[in-house]
């Protein structure tokens, strides 16, 4: 959850400092921007940003914290390495992907001018690993003739999951072993790929509702879930943010944060309208009940607390695929979250 009493303590701070501006003579002192570009992938997982879009509510968030009328404008990415890039060249502002994407960053830009931490969670969500091969019900069944689609070789959330996957099952250094197997694939092509039944891709790793719409059919089981992997329920999906951006556009910040926390009590007090929104901004065939009955889901939770954000970290860093080690999660975000794991 984020902590109200730093958004207040942001907003007066704000304040004082442009009253201090103004006084010594500058009237641009703490201009904030104008224009806000918000990253964003495919898959329900999104549903925040998407009832955000549809509601206007960074627009209205924005006006009410004083900030006028500010743009939003929406850039879809299709995988975690796209959106860095976006990031880092100044083409997005508010970032948003896996896990492993945004530890990545982290670590490669902690200590730098154009530092990079994380903002808040967008949920909890399980990833399924699904299957049309029947012979395989673990992943030690997989062979050199299976292909599994993910969204980014290697260093997409579904990736470093299956590497996770993968020790776990074949032993310490055993991570990498089912990389060769993996192709880099946007959710809805990966979907189509497994599902015509005559590509070499026969798995895939995705998210909702890609895999539920797999599992409807009888040709598919799944193999294991990320919450198999990681003990228990863990974040997918995260927003992280340049730490220039942060300290330029403080109340910015504050403005984004509050209706990302709007949209998901709109999710949790509506979800058959937030379905029907979710619909209607992907230009979605599905029906209606289906979408309503994964935002109900148990699993899926719509939250702003970072889980099992560690169990990522640790693990990449003991792969090699960050070099800095967290001391806690604490480390990795801003100081607007006060809860989480």
């Amino acid at each position: 959850m984020i902590h109200r009493s730093f958004l207040r303590n942001r907003s007066v701070l704000a304040v004082l400092v442009t009253v201090g501006a103004l006084a010594g003579g500058s009237s641009t002192a703490l201009a904030e921007t104008k224009q806000v570009t918000i990253s964003q992938q495919f898959g329900i997982s999104y549903l925040p940003l998407i009832v955000m879009k549809n509601q206007q509510l960074l627009e209205k968030q924005a006006k009410e914290d004083g900030l006028g009328d500010v743009t939003v404008s929406w850039a879809q990415m299709g995988g975690g390495s796209a959106t860095n890039e976006a990031l880092l060249s100044g083409n997005v502002h508010f970032a948003t992907g896996g896990v492993a994407p945004m530890l990545t960053i982290w670590d490669k830009t902690k200590g730098t001018r154009m530092e990079v931490k994380g903002v808040a969670a967008l949920n909890s969500m399980p990833l399924y690993l699904n299957t049309i091969n029947p012979n395989v019900k673990t992943v030690k069944d997989f062979t050199p003739q299976d292909r599994i689609a993910l969204p980014a070789v290697k260093v997409s959330i579904q990736a470093v999951t299956l590497q996770m996957a993968a020790e776990q099952a074949f032993g310490k250094g055993s991570a990498d072993k089912l990389d060769p197997l993996t192709v880099s694939m946007k959710h809805p092509d990966g979907m189509t790929a497994m599902m015509s039944g005559k590509s070499e891709i026969t798995a895939h790793f995705t998210s909702a509702p890609y895999s539920y719409q797999e599992l409807e059919d009888p040709r598919v089981h799944r193999v294991l879930s990320s919450y198999d992997v990681l003990g228990g329920p863990g974040t997918f999906n995260v927003v992280w943010a340049a730490d220039k951006f942060r300290q330029d556009n403080p109340k910015t910040m504050q403005s984004f944060v509050g209706a990302l926390e709007d949209a998901m009590g709109f999710i949790k007090s509506n979800p058959r309208q937030a379905a029907e929104i979710y619909i209607q901004e992907e230009k979605s065939n599905l029906p209606v009940d289906f979408v309503e009955k994964i935002i109900r889901d148990p699993e899926n939770v719509f939250t702003t607390e970072p889980q099992n954000i560690m169990k990522y970290a640790s693990f990449m860093n003991e792969t090699g695929a960050i070099k800095n080690k967290p001391k806690n999660w604490q480390e990795m975000f801003f100081d607007n979250i006060q809860a989480g794991s």
